[in-house]
């Protein structure tokens, strides 16, 4: 596409300039069609009846420029029109869909009319909007989750603690682990909903940041795990390469461990492996695991606040999950500079960040 073309399509304000240029060359060349007629006329009456007076002369000047006048105003106004209107068409379909947005409802995308001002205009609002869209359904289904993560252990402990009180039941040590499990889970709950807020609220600048030897935290991490390790009879394979970044330490030591522990709730093999490359970008950690298979769209949710893939299914004794570990993942490891995803392959799954070697402002 050549210079002048590009510059066409994406800027409004060459489109108007050019415009009015081109109404300017028309008046011009009407008056000038019109004056030079009028000095035709001159000329033919000079020769038929000699000097004109200056009555007919004015008056005949006036009828050839307000004529000429009158042309020029009416094409001008038409080319106006026209081009007014091919401009203001999209914007009142964006303002038809914020009105939509103002009431409470989700417009469906607008077609981007072209490539300038209006078109990048119209591809921001269609993006907003699906965010808006995106938020709305997280929003409502993370009110959803919460309540039912929260009601079900908040029942089994008041109907035993009923029971208990009216001496229906007489307690022993199953129920007391029982009640406790359920109170562990509230507990977690509630404490990952902290760290999920503070987190989302941290700003870059109150973050402790400083040089830490990656490879070793990530080896103090998985040794964290070595009596789930033994519980489970699980292997841990870990590979890393030796290398330093300047990040928050609590921060990055949250990411290994639920990412960790991701792996151990959802495995349905023998090993978990856990692999550390240093980068020119950064350090890039993947945690993998054998699990259930993942279909695309889950895939793409799993970072998502309260997604659980199957929260009916059982991993693992005394697992609980709350949806909430990765969304933590992903917040702190965004707070870096970083990014965080899922690369899945039949039923082995890869969680994967990336931290600069110096955080990145926001």
């Amino acid at each position: 596409m050549s210079p002048i073309k590009r510059i066409w399509k994406q800027q409004v304000a060459w489109k108007l300039i050019v415009v009015n240029v081109l109404v300017m060359l028309i008046v011009i060349w009407l008056a000038g069609v019109s004056v030079k007629d009028f000095a035709c006329i001159l000329v033919e009456k000079n020769r038929l009846i000699g000097e004109g007076t200056d009555f007919s002369y004015n008056r005949t000047m006036n009828v050839y420029l307000i004529r000429a006048s009158l042309i020029a105003m009416v094409v001008a106004s038409i080319i106006h029109f026209v081009f007014i209107k091919k401009i203001l068409s999209p914007l009142k379909r964006l303002t038809a869909s914020t009105r939509q947005l103002t009431d409470g409802s989700y417009p469906e995308p607008i077609k981007v009319p072209s490539e300038d001002e209006i078109g990048q205009l119209t591809r921001y609002f269609n993006d907003m909007a699906f965010a808006l869209k995106r938020s709305a359904e997280n929003r409502k289904r993370m009110l959803s989750n919460v309540s039912h993560d929260l009601r079900t252990p908040l029942s089994n402990l008041n109907g035993y603690l009923e029971a208990l009180s009216s001496g229906v039941l007489t307690g022993d040590r199953d129920l007391y682990l029982s009640l406790l499990e359920e109170s562990q889970h509230i507990t977690r709950l509630v404490e990952q909903l902290h760290q999920l807020s503070v987190w989302e609220d941290r700003e870059t600048a109150g973050m402790a940041f400083s040089a830490v030897q990656i490879d070793e935290l990530i080896a103090r991490c998985v040794q964290s795990f070595q009596l789930e390790q033994q519980a489970r009879d699980m292997e841990l394979d870990v590979s890393l390469e030796r290398d330093v970044v300047t990040c928050d330490e609590g921060g990055l030591r949250q990411v290994l461990n639920n990412l960790i522990q991701n792996a151990f709730s959802y495995s349905t093999g023998r090993i978990i492996w856990v692999t550390g490359s240093a980068a020119p970008s950064g350090y890039r950690i993947t945690v993998s695991n054998i699990g259930e298979p993942l279909p695309e769209e889950v895939q793409e949710l799993v970072f998502e606040r309260f997604f659980q893939a199957d929260p009916a299914r059982q991993r693992g004794e005394h697992a609980k999950g709350s949806g909430l570990g990765l969304a933590i993942v992903k917040e702190i490891v965004e707070k870096h500079g970083g990014e965080a995803g899922l690369i899945s392959e039949n039923n082995k799954h890869s969680f994967w960040v990336t931290i600069p070697r110096s955080p990145k402002k926001k």
